[in-house]
């Protein structure tokens, strides 16, 4: 089974390839601005690299956040894009269950600024609570996994590829459909709407 990760939700954009648990190539770079220019060229230097079609590709798995409005979006409809071109399934899941341990009782943080953070919860890999804005950490019982230190030292895009094997393996393919996106925080421009419309004025 040969599957094509991309994470695009944080500041370093990742992309790999898995192919059978075997990784084939990885890569990662500094996102923050213009992934629109940078998440296809990744792509397409990985399968050059590999000399792998991208026809051949069985799954195409992407993270969906939380992370910045742009950022996620472009992530899921290039992954969306391809997939249905090729007439092959997507496996979304957020950011947080792509580098949950499958072991033990997890705490994944993310800083959200404002004194926030985004925070869920797994057991032995299972998500126990999904991504909510929190202030008050010291109600979570569990080992701490700091997103922000995880995309410094790992790739996070093979973190999601090993998830989908994993997930593909256990035939729930069909339960990670869902590309809605989990965004950080509104888009300004929504934040500007609700802002005036008649219901926030009440």
């Amino acid at each position: 089974m040969l599957i094509l990760a991309a994470d695009t939700s944080l500041p370093i954009l990742s992309v790999a390839l898995l192919r059978d648990g075997a990784l084939l190539g990885a890569t990662a770079l500094e996102g923050r601005s213009s992934r629109n220019e940078k998440l296809l060229p990744a792509i397409d230097w990985l399968l050059g690299e590999t000399s792998i079609d991208r026809r051949a590709i069985d799954i195409f798995a992407v993270t969906r956040g939380p992370g910045s409005f742009t950022g996620v979006r472009i992530g899921l409809a290039t992954m969306q894009g391809m997939a249905l071109a090729l007439g092959k399934p997507v496996c979304a899941m957020s950011t947080h269950e792509a580098i949950a341990p499958v072991r033990g009782r997890w705490v994944v943080v993310d800083d959200a600024g404002r004194g926030e953070f985004y925070v869920s919860m797994f057991v032995d890999g299972q998500e126990t609570v999904t991504p909510r804005l929190e202030r008050d950490l010291a109600r979570f019982e569990g080992e701490r996994l700091v997103l922000a230190d995880v995309q410094q030292s790992g790739n996070v895009a093979l973190a999601c590829a090993r998830r989908a094997a994993a997930i593909a393996a256990a035939g729930r393919l069909d339960q990670y459909s869902d590309i809605t996106p989990i965004y950080v925080r509104l888009a300004e421009a929504d934040v500007k709407l609700q802002s005036k419309s008649p219901s926030s004025r009440a």
